[in-house]
C-alpha cells in the first residue's frame, strides 16, 4: 500500500526542505506518549517525565492522542519558521473549523475518520456523530471533544500554554542539540535538490520514498492507500531526529503536504519496505519451506540433497527454493556441477526488526 502525492506540473521550487521547531516538539511528545516505539530515547523519556510538574504531567495525558497514534495536522507546519513562537502564532491563524476538525480527526480514531461538510461546530448531528466516535476511543477523548465542540476557542489558549509550558520544560534545551543534525541533513538535501532534482533528493530522505517513473508523483510506502494532490501548495519534507522510524505524511484535503522524516543515523541501514516483508513473511509461512530452511541454517544443501532428507521431489523442492529465493532469503552458489543453498541468515534475523519498522512507519 502507498501514499501518493500528485506533483505533475508543480515548479521545483514548490518542493521545499525545512526544519520545524513545532514538528520536533510534536516528535517529543509522541515518544513521552509511545516510548515503546522510541526504545533509544527510553531514557530521555524516562528523565522528562520524572522532571515534569504534576499539572504539566496531567495536561500530556489529557490531550495525548493528538500525538499518540497520528499527529494533528495543524501540529506538522507546511511552512516551518525559525522558532516554536512563530510557529504557534501561525497555529493560532487557523480558523476555527479547520482546527477542530484536525483536532477531532486524531480524537475520534486516527485518519481514517473524515468530517466533510456541514461542520461539527455548527450542525448538530455531525456534533453528535463526533462525540460518539470519541466516546468509542475513551473518556478522555470523549471529554476533550465536548471540550473543543463548546468552546474551541478556550481549548485553544489551553493547548497553546501546554506546548509554552513543554519548551520551558523541555523541548528548548533538547532543541538546541537536535537543531545541528537538522541543519547538517537540510545541507545535504537541499545541495541534492538544487544540484540533482528531486529524484535524488527523494532517494536520500529515505528507502521509503520514491519519485514515480513518470516524474509526477511522490510515492511513500505506508500502511494508508491515499492520494493527495500538491499543485498550488506544493510539498513540504520536515527532517525529524526524536520521530524516527516514523514517516508522517499530512495529506487531508485541504491541508498542504508535509512529509516529516527520519535523519538517518549513521550505522542505519535503508529501511526494507513493506512488499519485501510481506513477501518473505508468505514465503516462511508454508510448512515445508519452513523446514526448509530450518536444514541450510545449518549448512548449504543442493536440491537433491534436500529433496533426499525431507522425502521430496527435486522440482517440488525447486520450487519452493524459488520463493525463498524471491524473498531474498537464500544466496544460490554454483561449485561445479552443482547448485548449492544458502540461508541469508543476516535477513532472518532483522525480519522481526524490519517488521516493526514497516508497521511503525
Amino acid at each position: 500500500m502507498t501514499l501518493r502525492i500528485d506533483i505533475s506540473g508543480l515548479p521545483s521550487g514548490r518542493v521545499r526542505f525545512a526544519a520545524s521547531p513545532l514538528a520536533e516538539l510534536t516528535a517529543m511528545l509522541h515518544v513521552l506518549a509511545e516510548p515503546g516505539h522510541h526504545p533509544q530515547f527510553a531514557a530521555w523519556a524516562g528523565d522528562v517525565w520524572a522532571g515534569l510538574s504534576p499539572e504539566l504531567a496531567e495536561r500530556l495525558r489529557e490531550a495525548d492522542f493528538l500525538w499518540r497514534s497520528s499527529q494533528a495536522d495543524f501540529l506538522i507546519p507546511a511552512r516551518p519558521r525559525p522558532t516554536l513562537a512563530e510557529e504557534l502564532h501561525d497555529v493560532d491563524r487557523i480558523d476555527d473549523e479547520r482546527y477542530v476538525t484536525a483536532a477531532l480527526v486524531t480524537t475520534c480514531g486516527g485518519n481514517r475518520v473524515r468530517f466533510a461538510a456541514p461542520s461539527p461546530l455548527t450542525d448538530s448531528t455531525a456534533r453528535e456523530r463526533a462525540l460518539d466516535l470519541a466516546q468509542a476511543r475513551g473518556a478522555r477523548q470523549e471529554a476533550f471533544a465536548e471540550r473543543l465542540l463548546a468552546d474551541p476557542a478556550t481549548v485553544r489558549v489551553w493547548m497553546r500554554e501546554t506546548l509554552e509550558q513543554c519548551a520551558e520544560a523541555f523541548f528548548d534545551a533538547a532543541w538546541s542539540g537536535v537543531a545541528i543534525q537538522l541543519a547538517t541533513d537540510l545541507r545535504l538535501k537541499n545541495d541534492l535538490l538544487k544540484r540533482k532534482g528531486i529524484g535524488p533528493a527523494l532517494a536520500s530522505v529515505s528507502g521509503a520514498i520514491a519519485l514515480a517513473p513518470d516524474g509526477d508523483r511522490i510515492v511513500i510506502d505506508k500502511l494508508q492507500d491515499k492520494a493527495t494532490t500538491a499543485y498550488d501548495t506544493g510539498v513540504t519534507f520536515i527532517p525529524t531526529v526524536f520521530n524516527r522510524p516514523h514517516l508522517v505524511v499530512v495529506h487531508a484535503p485541504g491541508w498542504h503536504p508535509v512529509v516529516q522524516y527520519p535523519v538517518a543515523e549513521s550505522s542505519a541501514s535503508e529501511p526494507v519496505p513493506l512488499e519485501t516483508v510481506t513477501l518473505r513473511l508468505e514465503a516462511l509461512a508454508h510448512p515445508v519451506r519452513l523446514r526448509l530452511l530450518r536444514t541450510l541454517a545449518r549448512s548449504p544443501h543442493t536440491t537433491g540433497e534436500l529433496a533426499h532428507v525431507w522425502e521430496l521431489s527435486p522440482p517440488e523442492v525447486s520450487r519452493h527454493l524459488a520463493v525463498l529465493r524471491r524473498a531474498g532469503l537464500l544466496t544460490a552458489r554454483r561449485q561445479g556441477r552443482y547448485v548449492r543453498y544458502t540461508l541469508n541468515l543476516p535477513d532472518v534475523t532483522t525480519l522481526g526488526t524490519d517488521l516493526l519498522a514497516a508497521v511503525l512507519r
